[in-house]
């Protein structure tokens, strides 16, 4: 994505007290720098706050509710229920680590400036979500959802919001094209990548549901 930009990496030399913040998509690098850390078996203390404008919109709820060693907050911009309110603020930063020794945070750029207006040296990606380009006119084929036996009449969006549309739960993280949980097999048909505008014919390959849309009939195993 071209409008990824930062010095958003883990040190060589590990702190001890490491607070990470995302906002949407952006929770996608912070698990995988999350689950480096616990992988090599770091011993330190770890905060994670997340914000989503809901629970429903919220990534890795089930995994995030599992990983011990690590204190992790929700926020909730548009909704109720969460942990801490509104945006990021001092106040958050108190809640989650007071004073860690590194910061890292990855998500809008509005997220990343509210940050680094209370930590100036935090580690930071900001990135805008691509824009897709669904066609004005939908196709009308058939979407065949072969796992589930359920068929739906395509209207030009995402794969993945049609079939979501049509009362199925696929597992999807970023729903930006960047962290590949929805991939699933596209047994046959064509599909328009939505950020690119790349038409793909082949059968029996794996697509990415969250930025593809059908063109014409597709079968797909979900």
């Amino acid at each position: 994505i071209d409008s990824v930009g930062g010095d958003f990496t883990l040190p060589a030399a590990i702190p001890g007290r490491m607070l990470f913040v995302s906002g949407g998509s952006g929770i996608t690098p912070v698990m995988s720098m999350l689950r480096t850390l616990r992988a090599d078996g770091y011993d330190g203390e770890l905060a994670f706050v997340h914000y989503a404008r809901s629970a429903a919109e919220a990534c890795y709820i089930d995994e995030l509710a599992g990983m011990t060693g690590v204190r992790v907050l929700h926020g909730y911009t548009r909704g109720d229920g969460g942990d801490l309110h509104g945006h990021f603020s001092a106040d958050h930063l108190d809640a989650a680590m007071p004073e860690p020794d590194a910061v890292f945070v990855c998500g809008p750029p509005a997220l990343v400036d509210a940050v680094r207006a209370h930590r100036p040296d935090a580690r930071a990606e900001s990135f805008v979500p691509p824009t897709f380009t669904v066609p004005a006119h939908a196709g009308g084929g058939r979407i065949s959802f072969t796992d589930s036996g359920v068929e739906a009449t395509d209207d030009g969006r995402p794969l993945l919001v049609q079939a979501e549309a049509a009362g199925l739960a696929p597992e999807s993280g970023c729903r930006m094209g960047i962290c590949h949980t929805c991939t699933r097999r596209k047994s046959r048909g064509a599909v328009r990548n939505l950020i690119t505008g790349a038409v793909s014919t082949a059968d029996e390959e794996d697509v990415q549901i969250c930025v593809s849309a059908p063109v014409g009939d597709v079968e797909i195993a979900l």
